[in-house]
């Protein structure tokens, strides 16, 4: 029998009032979770305890609390205390519920939409302890106010017990504890908090909001952790902080701190002898990833008072160019937090400011204060003009180098150092790059190779450190542009992965402390000028053995010392086995760097990834940069393990 087919005008009929769902109190929450946190793995479930911590915070901005206590339970919930008012228990009008009971049952129920409750909040981008709630499998709120105690729970956003007093307390008491245990039901990827993850937004939100103490605790491990947090410098703290591997011009950074029109603008500002700079910027706590008019305030201002002074003071002459905005932020390390009464955010995360007014006032109190800086202490107002004196001729010598970027025929160039070996398809997504180290391995990759989808790039020895390099000094060096120019992406603020040449770039070196270290360098230059490529997954770190094992016919490549004494214990007596110790890849003939670190089926590579942008910068500076001490802790105190992948 054939199924009937329902006309369109059957459909239209049929959907009436009867289809239209709806979903009481906080169902639509435990429907959708996605729509109010924005995913149900890991992030969405450290979300939810920054929205309960961005209530203390708020208390914090309105000036009523002091101290936020975050503590990670054995059972790996979680409780959040702070000391502000405590979350008012009297009953609300609109509802006829208790306040406390209204916050945690009704969506967009709270202090911040109009009432009076704060002049500023940094909860206002997110959706409440409501949701919190909705998503938690237990939930108990205790309050202290009034020289009384009110407690509730809650099961997966419903009521359990209704708001009572459990006891008494000092009338000069007050603050709210809450405890939460994430519902497994909706978190299914995972319940398990990362202390990391928690410890870095909280002592984040310490630098943005000086004076107020955060203490974070774990108690799961045997040894249970704490961390505790206050900085009464505030942003001034927090490039300290930024700039603790690097060297600096000036003792301290410059602090500028204003309000206007009902708005807060601080901003901290160090230079630095790094050649790049970095801007952090920060709206009622919430970093603004993608900058935003505040942040275009501050770069206005700071480029227009520098090429003021320097014409005021005929360090640049009447027929020389301004600096440009890049000349002058060369090296600086700053922090642009403001507090706005009614943010308004855009862009494809809300994570830019879109407020006009943010521009102007922005722009106003930084150029005010920093003028005013630049008069009195005329040393160090030469030394930032100088910089960006020398930041404008160094990038006038790499505008004319970039150039020879521009193409990838430009490697056909017979003075290039290491002759790009091409591949013959031209089909980006199964090409492939491998640079190798030195000729000898470079001359056996190339004989070795699927001429079809892999390109072979030599370089000899290592190439320049760009983390102590200028832009000039980088182009002049012939290795680098040969690999910019292979990659066809462009490079820096020029970059575009959209004409990408291979879809995997191998850097494929001696397993050996040399090779560590060019692998280290290749790998701070793609990160520093070629990022997108590490996000988009196409960077690998080749893996060849360091040993072969033959026994008669047999023949096996071996990694370590350790897994060769194991094999060698399971080897029969006769014949001796011969055992070859590659010191490098150009040892190995181009059969054997086929078979053990070139051929897709047997081959095993290392991604490179970088989750978290801001720690990886503060590493490579580490690691890459003038000071000694802080990168041999790191080496004695950190081992890095990553997937295999056979790719």
């Amino acid at each position: 029998m054939a199924d009937k087919k329902e006309t369109k005008a059957e459909l239209a009929k049929e959907y009436n009032a009867s289809q239209i769902q709806v979903l009481e109190g906080l169902e639509a929450v435990r429907k959708r979770p996605g729509m109010y946190i924005g995913t149900t793995s890991s992030q969405g479930l450290h979300h939810l305890v920054w929205e309960i911590v961005d209530n203390g915070i708020d208390e914090a901005l309105a000036g009523f609390a002091t101290k936020i206590t975050v503590t990670v339970e054995k059972d790996n919930s979680v409780t959040v205390t702070d000391d502000g008012r405590g979350i008012p228990v009297d009953i609300q009008k609109k509802t006829g519920k208790p306040a406390l009971e209204t916050v945690y049952t009704i969506l967009h129920a709270g202090g911040k939409f109009g009432g009076g409750g704060y002049k500023v909040s940094g909860g206002l981008h997110g959706v409440g302890a409501s949701v919190v709630n909705a998503l938690s499998k237990e939930l108990d709120v205790t309050v202290t106010r009034g020289g009384k105690q009110y407690y509730m729970d809650f099961t997966t956003g419903h009521v359990v017990t209704k708001m009572k007093v459990i006891g008494t307390a000092p009338q000069d008491a007050h603050g709210t504890k809450v405890h939460f245990l994430p519902d497994p039901d909706i978190f299914r990827e995972t319940t398990t908090f990362d202390i990391k993850v928690l410890d870095k937004r909280l002592r984040e939100l310490a630098f943005l909001n000086k004076g107020l103490r955060i203490v974070v605790r774990d108690l799961r491990p045997a040894k249970p952790t704490e961390s505790d947090y206050k900085y009464e410098g505030g942003i001034k703290h927090y490039v300290e902080y930024l700039d603790k591997n690097k060297e600096t011009m000036f003792k301290e950074p410059i602090y500028v701190e204003g309000v206007m029109q009902g708005i807060t603008v601080e901003v901290a500002i160090q230079y630095t002898n790094d050649y790049r700079s970095d801007l952090l910027t920060f709206t009622n706590n919430i970093h603004t990833y993608e900058g935003g008019t505040h942040e275009e305030g501050f770069k206005r201002a700071l480029t227009r008072v520098v090429n003021d002074y320097a014409r005021k003071n005929n360090m640049i002459k009447d027929n020389e160019p301004n600096l440009s905005g890049d000349d002058v932020r060369e090296g600086t390390t700053a922090v642009v937090s403001i507090k706005h009464p009614d943010p308004q955010f855009e862009g494809q995360t809300k994570t830019k400011l879109g407020n006009s007014d943010a521009r102007t006032v922005t722009d106003r109190i930084f150029a005010d204060h920093f003028s005013k800086f630049l008069m009195e202490h005329p040393s160090e107002a030469r030394q930032i003009v100088d910089r960006g004196l020398l930041a404008s001729k160094a990038r006038s010598a790499a505008k004319r180098a970039r150039e020879v970027t521009r193409k990838k025929s430009g490697l056909e160039i017979s003075n290039l150092p290491g002759k790009l070996a091409d591949n013959t398809s031209k089909d980006p997504a199964i090409s492939e790059l491998f640079i190798v180290e030195g000729d000898s391995a470079g001359g056996s990759a190339k004989q070795g190779r699927s001429r079809l989808t892999q390109a072979i790039l030599p370089i000899r020895g290592k190439i320049l450190n760009v983390e102590k390099a200028s832009m000039d000094k980088i182009l002049a060096n012939e290795e680098i542009r040969s690999l910019f120019t292979a990659m066809g992406t462009g490079f820096g603020d020029d970059f575009d992965i959209s004409k990408v040449n291979y879809h995997k770039l191998i850097i494929m070196t001696d397993a050996d402390v040399d090779g560590a270290h060019i692998q280290t360098l290749l790998l701070t230059l793609i990160y520093r000028y070629m990022r997108p490529l590490i996000d988009a997954g196409y960077v690998y770190v080749a893996q060849p053995p360091l040993y072969q094992v033959r026994q008669g016919k047999m023949q096996r490549y071996i990694d370590t010392d350790e897994e060769l004494n194991d094999f060698l214990g399971q080897l029969p007596p006769t014949p001796k086995p011969v055992i070859q110790r590659y010191k490098g890849l150009g040892e190995m003939d181009a059969s054997q760097l086929w078979d053990t670190t070139m051929n897709p089926e047997n081959r095993r590579l290392l991604r490179v990834e970088s989750s978290d942008a801001k720690e990886a910068d503060r590493v490579f500076s580490m690691l890459m940069g003038d000071k000694v001490a802080p990168r041999r802790e790191f080496i004695e105190d950190n081992a890095k393990f990553v997937e295999n992948l056979d790719v």
